[in-house]
């Protein structure tokens, strides 16, 4: 089964964007995606419309964030990329005659709204700032740990 892992490669990517000084590009973004750059313009497209990055053709150019970490949540990053599906869970038929299955379908179907319906208002309560945060301390951490300054990507 094939998770859509875009909503992880995008905060990866976009806390990456707020470490830097200045703008960067596809192809820098690419690789901290782990895909290519045009799979990068395509999501960040999306992102653009929504107003939360922009970006700046030519030499020097590339991709910047459009507002604060303390005004964009994981909610809003969500629904720039579509709102993707968030369970792979489904029913085996959609409108099945048996009584059985659809005693079955209400009960995931009421479940699976219910759940989504409480990981998407979480995403909303989660700030590109807090995220921002929690690495800075995990860098710290790791730093006083080990002694240096690495950082894995």
């Amino acid at each position: 089964m094939m998770r859509d892992s875009r909503l992880s490669a995008v905060l990866h990517a976009l806390l990456h964007m707020a470490e830097r000084d200045g703008p960067m590009t596809s192809e820098a973004l690419a690789m901290c995606m782990n895909t290519n750059p045009a799979v990068v313009r395509r999501t960040m497209a999306g992102l653009r419309e929504m107003d939360l990055v922009r970006s700046e053709k030519g030499h020097g150019g590339g991709w910047h964030l459009a507002r604060g970490f303390e005004t964009v949540t994981l909610r809003d990053i969500y629904d720039a990329l579509g709102a993707p599906q968030v369970f792979a869970i489904g029913n085996k038929t959609e409108s099945p005659v048996c009584l059985v299955e659809q005693a079955v379908n209400d009960a995931l179907s009421d479940a699976m709204r219910e759940a989504e319906a409480l990981l998407v208002q979480r995403l909303g309560d989660v700030t590109l700032a807090a995220l921002s945060a929690d690495f800075h301390r995990r860098h710290a951490d790791h730093k006083s740990k080990r002694g240096d300054a690495h950082h894995a990507a």
